[in-house]
């Protein structure tokens, strides 16, 4: 009936493109922030302008990891070594903590002026996962967790949260590191083996691989190859929607 091993009693879920609509509006916020940097870091280093990739670069070196280790990952790629500096740094410095303020800020204009849109299909999933009798939880990289699943009004649907500020406060690893699914686990009270982790992006599906759980569910919405990858990565099966698991 939900497409999961019969041992499975909870279910793991990521919000960004999963539960939530607001994938995109990740990636362009993104695009914006680094494309801003990189038109000044090649003007005052006299190197070709080119652009951050929406596609591969997002989904390479950012999706689904921590914003800080986001930035950084994809610096490296482009062989730019940047400061940490402090959260404190104003939108836009030139420090790693800068650039996730300013991609901070894009995020969350856009998320306050066009609100957010669920996928109706895996909200659909996630109620008839409850009235099985399963336990739920978000776990998200953002910091915008609380604010997002609010604006959607579909906070009631999940019985614990694992965000950036739980794995702050906790000293959780970012995915792929496994850390947060662990945690989201142990806080419903199952053991890895006894849940199932649903993710969109390549380092959610190789957190959830890492982690030894009972199934990872990897959610193919963009195409051109991605299935493939996010098996490649430890997705057990790959699904257009959680719709097509019912």
């Amino acid at each position: 009936m939900l497409g999961l091993p019969d041992e499975i009693k909870a279910c793991l879920f990521d919000m960004d493109g999963v539960v939530t609509k607001t994938a995109l509006v990740h990636a362009a916020a993104w695009k914006e922030m680094f494309d801003e940097f990189l038109r000044d870091w090649s003007a005052k280093n006299g190197t070709q302008f080119v652009p951050f990739d929406s596609q591969h670069d997002y989904n390479e070196y950012v999706d689904g990891k921590p914003r800080l280790e986001g930035i950084k990952s994809f610096l490296e790629s482009r062989n730019i070594t940047l400061p940490l500096g402090t959260p404190s740094d104003p939108p836009g410095t030139p420090t790693i903590s800068g650039l996730g303020n300013r991609k901070n800020d894009l995020f969350r204009t856009v998320l306050h002026r066009d609100g957010v849109e669920v996928y109706e299909d895996s909200i659909r999933y996630i109620t008839a996962v409850r009235a099985a009798g399963m336990r739920t939880a978000i776990v998200s990289s953002s910091a915008n967790t609380v604010e997002v699943l609010t604006a959607a009004g579909i906070t009631d649907l999940f019985d614990t949260r694992v965000d950036a500020h739980v794995a702050q406060e906790r000293g959780l690893r970012g995915k792929p590191e496994p850390d947060t699914f662990l945690e989201a686990a142990r806080m419903l009270g199952v053991p890895a083996t006894e849940a199932a982790v649903f993710e969109d992006a390549l380092a959610g599906v190789a957190a959830g691989h890492a982690g030894q759980f009972g199934f990872v569910v990897g959610v193919d919405r963009i195409g051109h190859g991605h299935a493939e990858e996010l098996r490649k990565h430890g997705a057990d099966t790959v699904v257009k929607d959680l719709g097509d698991l019912l």
